[in-house]
């Protein structure tokens, strides 16, 4: 199959993320922040739903474009001025994420307009090349959930958050099925080539960024005062928060963490462990933002009595990180760390247990938890030697 050079990856384009997509990712610290002062503003099921619906738009974005890179040559002029134009749609639909229900509109538009553009990019870099057939494949569904983006930000309450809901599962849906299209059916394995290398940077720079969000949304909380009052009970959480930061990392990077790319190379589906990836690694953002939300609620309120959605956050955030970095050393490995596991459990039982503790007992003990996991890992580190990638996709 010819391709085209000039704007497609050519084997001499360096394999590591470019400059350029770094500069993306800090659209996304800022998103990402958004988001957490959206929930803690709006602490209910409702509040909990936009929060997700919103993720999940903001997110696919995200991957999108990584896939974009991964396939066309991000040191090009063109290909950075669409990189730039993406970065400041999506710049505008974090601005008005803490107002959708005014902006709703506005924000499904700006989706829709990232999304066909891209397309209609890759249509035209890529001219001469059969890739252009996912790309046609991609608008066909795209155009498929546009009606429910449009009718959604029409709508505002439950009517715009299902009427989302449903435009995401196409899209993820689609994209899952490898986008089967009436006459150019599913994508073949080969038009969904992916450079390991690249992709396996791409998402673990973006867990970072998740991380760094959570120290931003602290340090601006714990700055927020005039001046910042360092009593007792907000220094002992603005601790927690730092090194329960540090043991998510601790955690994620740890073996799996560590061999996504020879994971995906090693892949029979290259393409479908990347997706599972990008989908675990969402779990993982979002446990991530539940649990900034939880510490900022705990700074701006050290001395209240938590109520249980303050709890769902404080021990939920934790344990959603740990599914969703369950899940994904079973892609990469081929099975489960018990841990992993036992530490849900630990912070369900916290969770149940701690309605009549202060905040910050029950943020220091949700921190016990990932501390207990990460000796674990080291301990079984010292004993057990490296495991290979047994990717299960």
């Amino acid at each position: 199959m010819a391709e085209k050079k000039s704007l497609l990856r050519s084997p001499d384009t360096p394999l590591q993320p470019a400059f350029l997509e770094l500069f993306f990712d800090l659209v996304y610290v800022f998103a990402l922040t958004e988001l957490t002062g959206r929930l803690t503003e709006n602490l209910n099921l409702k509040g909990a739903t936009d929060t997700l619906v919103l993720l999940l738009a903001v997110w696919w974005v995200w991957v999108l474009t990584a896939w974009l890179c991964d396939r066309f040559n991000p040191h090009l002029p063109v290909v950075q001025a669409h990189v730039f134009f993406v970065m400041y749609a999506v710049l505008l639909m974090a601005i008005v994420i803490r107002s959708i229900d005014r902006y709703g509109l506005l924000f499904a538009i700006t989706y829709l307009a990232i999304t066909f553009v891209r397309f209609a990019f890759i249509l035209l870099g890529a001219q001469g090349t059969d890739f252009p057939n996912r790309s046609k494949r991609a608008i066909f569904w795209f155009a498929v959930s546009a009606p429910a983006w449009i009718a959604g930000g029409l709508m505002a309450g439950w009517a715009r958050d299902l009427l989302w809901l449903l435009a995401l599962a196409i899209d993820y849906g689609s994209g899952a099925l490898r986008w089967p299209t009436p006459g150019l059916g599913r994508a073949p394995a080969w038009e969904l080539a992916i450079e390991a290398t690249h992709l396996a940077e791409r998402y673990r720079q973006l867990f970072m960024v998740a991380l760094g969000e959570i120290i931003t949304t602290i340090g601006v909380t714990f700055a927020s005062t005039e001046p910042p009052a360092f009593t007792p009970a907000r220094t002992t959480v603005l601790a927690l928060s730092s090194i329960s930061t540090a043991f998510m990392w601790r955690l994620y990077i740890y073996r799996a963490g560590s061999q996504l790319g020879p994971a995906i190379a090693a892949s029979p589906s290259p393409h479908r462990l990347s997706q599972w990836s990008s989908y675990l690694h969402m779990v993982m953002v979002a446990g991530a933002l539940l649990t900034a939300a939880g510490f900022t609620l705990i700074i701006e309120h050290p001395a209240q009595q938590p109520p249980p959605a303050w709890i769902a956050t404080i021990a939920g955030g934790p344990a959603l990180f740990l599914a969703g970095r369950s899940g994904f050393e079973y892609v990469i490995l081929g099975g489960l760390i018990r841990s992993r596991l036992i530490g849900i459990l630990l912070l369900a039982a916290i969770a149940a247990t701690v309605v009549y503790l202060p905040p910050t007992a029950t943020s220091a003990a949700a921190t016990l938890v990932l501390a207990g996991i990460a000796a674990l890992d080291t301990l079984r580190g010292h004993r057990v030697a490296l495991q290979p990638p047994s990717p299960r996709t």
